[in-house]
C-alpha cells in the first residue's frame, strides 16, 4: 500500500493518512553536506519587522537542499539516492556526473530508482530523466522541470504529481498543456526533463491535527468577522455582522475588473 493510515491510539492520529515510504528506500539522511545551506525563518516579516504575510510562524527548523535547475549541459549522470526534501513536497535524488566529477541533486521522477542513468545535452536521446530540448521530445511525452524562457531555469511542473505534455510543436515553438489544463506556447529550445514528478498521491494525504500545521510553519487562520474593528473591516459588532467583503486593507474582495496584465504565450487559461 502507497498509503498508510495509522494505529488510531490518540483522537488525531484516527484521521492522520501519510505515504508509506518504507517500501521506496527513501532516505532521510542527507547525501551531499555541500549542497546544503541554513535557511532562516522570517514568519512572513519583511526587512523592516513588519507582517507582510499572514498566519505563517513558528515550525521545525530546516535546512535547503540546493537542487539543480539549469540541467542544460553535456553530462551523464548516475543517481546514488532517492531523498525526502524537507523543503518540497516532491522527493529528490544525488546524482554523480561521470564527466565533471562532481554530485548534484535533482527531483526525482516517478520510477525512478538508486544506479539509473540519467543524461542531459542538446545530442540526448529522450529517457527517464533526462533533460533535453523540447524540440526534441516526440508529442504527447509527459514532461517536468519546463523551462519558461530560453535561458531561464526550469519552473513549470516542479510540484509532487504535476506534469505537462507537449500537444504540437514546430521548429520554432511548442504547445504543451500543464497539469491544471492551461496551454501555452513555448520555445522548442527550451530545456525539460522527462516523466512525471514524484510523489503523486500526496494529495491525498492528511495532517490529522493542527499541530501537524504548526510543525510546517502554519499558524491558524482567523475570520475578519471575529476580529476587532481596528483589525479589518468585517469587525466588530455585536453578535455576527455581515456586510460587504472587503480585504484586510479595505478593498473589495473578489470583486472588480480582471488585471489588465496579459501573457500572450497563454492560449488558454483556467
Amino acid at each position: 500500500m502507497i498509503l498508510e493510515k495509522v494505529k488510531p491510539i490518540t483522537a488525531s492520529r484516527r484521521q492522520l493518512i501519510k505515504l508509506n515510504q518504507k517500501s521506496l528506500n527513501v532516505s532521510k539522511k542527507p547525501l551531499l553536506k555541500d549542497k546544503i545551506i541554513g535557511k532562516k525563518n522570517s514568519s512572513g516579516r519583511n526587512n523592516s519587522g513588519k507582517i507582510t504575510v499572514f498566519h505563517k510562524g513558528g515550525g521545525v527548523k530546516k535546512r535547503y537542499r540546493k537542487v539543480d535547475f539549469n540541467r542544460k549541459f553535456n553530462s551523464i549522470g548516475i543517481i546514488c539516492t532517492i531523498e525526502h526534501d524537507p523543503n518540497r513536497n516532491a522527493f529528490i535524488a544525488s546524482v554523480f556526473n561521470f564527466i565533471n566529477k562532481k554530485f548534484s541533486y535533482i527531483i526525482a521522477p516517478q520510477g525512478l530508482r538508486v544506479g539509473d542513468i540519467v543524461k542531459s545535452g542538446l545530442e540526448t536521446e529522450p529517457s527517464l530523466g533526462s533533460s533535453l530540448p523540447i524540440g526534441n521530445i516526440p508529442i504527447g511525452t509527459p514532461i517536468y522541470n519546463v523551462s519558461p524562457k530560453l535561458f531561464s531555469p526550469a519552473q513549470i511542473s516542479r510540484s509532487a504529481g504535476t506534469f505537462s505534455i507537449i500537444k504540437e510543436k514546430t521548429e520554432t515553438y511548442a504547445v504543451i498543456e500543464l497539469s491544471s489544463g492551461e496551454l501555452r506556447y513555448i520555445s522548442s529550445k527550451c530545456f525539460a526533463s522527462i516523466g512525471e514528478v514524484s510523489k503523486e498521491l500526496y494529495f491525498l494525504t492528511r495532517l490529522g491535527k493542527a499541530g501537524q500545521s504548526r510543525w510546517l510553519n502554519k499558524r491558524p487562520t482567523t475570520r475578519g468577522v471575529a476580529t476587532n474593528p481596528v483589525d479589518h473591516p468585517h469587525g466588530g459588532g455585536e453578535g455576527k455582522k455581515s456586510g460587504r467583503s472587503r480585504t484586510p486593507w479595505g478593498k473589495p474582495n473578489q470583486k472588480g475588473k480582471p488585471s489588465k496584465i496579459i501573457n500572450k504565450l497563454i492560449i488558454k487559461q483556467i
